[in-house]
């Protein structure tokens, strides 16, 4: 659970911000993505492979 220390001085709209800036740097949302649905370890292994040789190739082309 994300707590947001909001002083009376603040507006709501600051701490709204804080609050969404923190919510992502958590990462919530993206492990909540992750849960939605299972995939093996194997399957998730080949997409990392895959765009780590994606991202090589890009870096590759760039520097030619």
């Amino acid at each position: 659970m994300l707590i947001i220390d909001a002083r009376e001085s603040e507006s709501l709209d600051k701490a709204l911000k804080k609050y969404k800036k923190k919510f992502e740097k958590a990462g919530i949302l993206k492990q909540l993505r992750t849960r939605q649905s299972f995939t093996k370890p194997s399957v998730e292994r080949r997409s990392q492979v895959l765009r780590a040789v994606y991202r090589e190739k890009m870096v590759r082309s760039e520097e030619l």
